[in-house]
């Protein structure tokens, strides 16, 4: 199990780093917050690991590198990138950001799993560091050191905020599929998604809207006004005060993002396609 989780994660980063990334990588200042909570987890992932080879435990080396990967890395961080990842421009900031994220983690995991997942390692670090065939063996991973984290600097305040994201995350995720299910929506990008919640965590949510439609990968998500018409709430299991609504998105679905959005149409040049990508293809005709 952890052998194949592990070569489709390996094989899903290395495809989405590509060779463009090798000019771009340094100097990249890390201003996302996904992408600096996941620089965090990884470190506290590579603490653990290191602690754990160093006494001999190697159950919590396999263990920790198979819930970092399947449910930090697979199910999420990967899973809500690939929006920027595959829809914007180039050289947009949001794009270098997480590729710069995606190479340091990666290089930092095969270092971390060389010892317990020798082949696999290999096989993608040479691809990785494009060592072609039969590399120097002094160019093996066997011959590097293992990932040092003392740059990353772990943000309480930011780790807090996210826990409480992602609490917010699941009880919306768990709405969405059961609108799934009753084939109110088919994929989650063709959902809004409706919040309604009193006093701080309102403002609280109020502040976090375009992240928290990012996590969910929804097309669009707001607080409930006074009246909404139309849409049932689902009670929070595990959050006080907290409802969330779900109905279909307003809009036309954009042809290149998948994302429903009024905005489809407006483009005479580019009719399929929403703002967003209509201005990206033509950045990138010009």
């Amino acid at each position: 199990m952890l052998l194949k989780l592990r070569k489709n994660l390996i094989e899903g980063k290395l495809g989405n780093l590509g060779l463009e990334l090798i000019v771009v990588i340094v100097g990249i200042l890390i201003a996302f917050e996904i992408d600096r909570w996941a620089l965090g987890e990884f470190a506290a992932l590579t603490n653990r690991v290191k602690q754990s080879y160093e006494r001999y435990e190697f159950h919590s080396v396999y263990h920790g590198l198979h819930n970092f990967c399947g449910t930090v890395i697979s199910s999420l961080y990967m899973d809500v990138l690939k929006d920027r990842l595959y829809c914007s421009a180039p050289d947009a900031p949001e794009r270098r950001a997480a590729q710069t994220v995606i190479h340091r983690i990666l290089d930092g995991l095969l270092r971390l799993m060389a010892p317990v997942l020798c082949f696999t390692a290999a096989e993608a670090w040479e691809y990785f560091k494009g060592q072609g065939q039969n590399p120097p063996i002094e160019d093996s991973i066997f011959f590097v050191d293992f990932p040092e984290t003392d740059d990353i600097v772990r943000d309480p305040e930011l780790e807090g905020r996210w826990a409480r994201l992602l609490a917010v995350r699941s009880e919306i995720t768990r709405v969405l599929e059961a609108a799934r299910r009753d084939k109110q929506i088919g994929l989650s990008l063709d959902a809004e998604v409706v919040l309604q919640a009193k006093g701080e965590l309102r403002d609280f949510l109020a502040g976090q809207i375009e992240q928290l439609k990012e996590l969910c990968i929804v097309s669009n998500l707001r607080l409930a006004g006074d009246t909404e018409e139309g849409i049932v709430f689902t009670e929070a299991e595990a959050m006080d005060d907290f409802l969330v609504g779900v109905a279909p998105a307003p809009g036309g679905k954009c042809e290149r993002c998948w994302t429903i959005s009024p905005s489809v149409g407006e483009s005479a040049a580019h009719p399929q396609l929403c703002k967003r990508c209509t201005d990206v293809v033509e950045s990138l005709a010009g």
